[in-house]
């Protein structure tokens, strides 16, 4: 469960009900029937919405100008920590400990954080209609929340197998991560099923790295999913070959090329049984499905320019509609590096994109201009002792180097991927600080490669001249 702090709670405005216990919440307003109007909306609460927060109070939003509206019970947090130290066995991470915007090294900023500046936290509240033409929102219990410029800061949903028709897919004990309220249930899942059976569908993000937090909470740990190797959209098969290796070297059993057709429960309706395509039947006393998202748009569709399954941007996150800025999972971006549209799904952009949107909303409203996104791809993961960056580009030819011997003692590689004849993209497991740093930049300058075997035997030492 959520720790909240008793002593912010001062001010009423509703009640709401978690886990049987009943708070009153000082800095946040909770939408009934009644209608509003701001300068400004942020309609979202995830990682996005807290950054582009900070953001407006660096740029001076004054009280009651700003609010972000969200359909979860809390102020905007750190999401990444779901899957990881969330869900540990021992001192386990909790609220207030992950608000935004400590991910980025930044100021935690608490419930109390938004009350001091004057910003409204609408939670708890679903938006259901999107009028972008005549600047209003409503809410599912009918109120109407009116603004003079929107940032659309949705985010992604997960994708599950009930979209599919999957059978039985709606047992008891069936997961999917994305929320606090969801790894709140996980968790209680876990601890009442220590010992049991975990089935993991997927070899993406979060399959990977549930099936570490599983494996450490003494649960036996299956994964499955369809492609060759874990993480296809990054890793190459040399690259996968060693975190299965690693994980079936920790005790977890993957088996690939075959997806979960349906699921069997017990009399309590609770999942015993995960069947594949493949015919095989495997026992579980947890499932986690992990098999992708899609990004929030419906709300706008056929109201603002879309590409690439996200809406259309300009490099200030400005869409063709004017005061709606989009950032985020849902944002569509040039992407200034490739010159070519782009929409990235990570937490690293997602916080980078809500400060660009704010810049630039503000630098609107004095006639000024700022600097154009100019983004670096970026994305990482750590699970049991791994911890892996990568940067930029995942295209072309790659060339493999170091020690990804799965049984190492201390195992340290990466990958240089190469296009027309330049480093386009690098990644790196086991990096210390300085070195991470090193293959961004190499990412981001693209320095030719004259001699490929040679590359192969310089390693990490390429990255380090530049």
């Amino acid at each position: 469960m959520t720790t909240i702090n008793p002593s912010s709670f001062f001010h009423c405005t509703k009640l709401f009900s978690r886990s049987s216990c009943k708070f009153t919440l000082t800095t946040t307003t909770f939408m009934a029937a009644e209608d509003k109007s701001f300068k400004y909306v942020v309609l979202g609460g995830g990682v996005s919405a807290g950054y582009a927060a900070r953001q407006f109070a660096k740029e001076g939003v004054k009280p009651g100008e700003l609010a972000i509206i969200s359909k979860e019970a809390v102020a905007p947090y750190e999401r990444p920590a779901l899957s990881k130290a969330y869900l540990f066995p021992e001192s386990p991470a909790r609220l207030p400990g992950f608000h935004t915007c400590v991910g980025s090294g930044g100021e935690r900023l608490l419930p109390e954080w938004y009350t001091e500046k004057g910003i409204d936290l609408i939670l708890e509240t679903e938006i259901v209609k999107a009028d972008l033409a005549s600047k209003s929102l409503t809410s599912a219990a009918g109120a109407t929340i009116k603004y003079d410029s929107l940032i659309i800061a949705t985010g992604s949903t997960v994708i599950r197998l009930s979209d599919f028709g999957v059978q039985g897919a709606d047992a008891k004990n069936i997961f999917y991560l994305r929320e606090v309220d969801d790894a709140d249930k996980l968790y209680e899942a876990i601890k009442g099923k220590k010992g049991g059976k975990a089935v993991i569908v997927g070899g993406g993000y979060i399959g990977l790295e549930l099936g570490a937090v599983l494996k450490l909470n003494d649960l036996d740990v299956t994964m499955v999913y369809p492609e060759p190797w874990c993480m296809p959209r990054l890793f190459t098969s040399g690259i996968a070959a060693f975190y299965e290796g690693y994980y079936k070297n920790k005790g977890i059993q993957i088996i690939k090329g075959t997806v979960a057709t349906g699921f069997d429960s017990n009399e309590n309706g609770e999942v015993k049984a995960v069947k594949l395509k493949d015919g095989r039947v495997l026992d579980a006393d947890i499932v986690v499905v992990g098999v992708g998202g899609k990004p929030l748009v419906s709300l706008f569709k056929g109201q603002v320019e879309e590409a690439k399954g996200g809406i259309k941007t300009d490099a200030s996150f400005k869409t063709d509609v004017p005061n709606v800025y989009a950032v985020g999972d849902v944002a569509t971006f040039p992407m200034k590096l490739y010159n070519e549209l782009r929409r990235v799904e990570h937490v690293d952009h997602a916080r980078k994109s809500a400060e660009q949107a704010v810049k630039a909303l503000k630098a609107s409203e004095e006639g000024k201009t700022i600097d154009e996104y100019d983004y670096l791809p970026y994305f990482y993961s750590r699970a049991f002792n791994l911890s892996w960056q990568f940067y930029g580009d995942n295209v072309g030819d790659t060339v493999l180097f170091g020690d990804n011997d799965p049984t190492s003692s201390d195992p340290k590689f990466g990958t240089y991927w190469i296009k027309d004849g330049k480093v386009v993209g690098v990644f790196l497991e086991n990096g210390t600080p300085e070195e991470n740093k090193a293959i961004a930049k190499v990412a981001r300058l693209q320095p030719p490669v004259e001699n490929v075997d040679q590359l192969a035997k310089e390693g990490l030492t390429f990255a380090s001249k530049f």
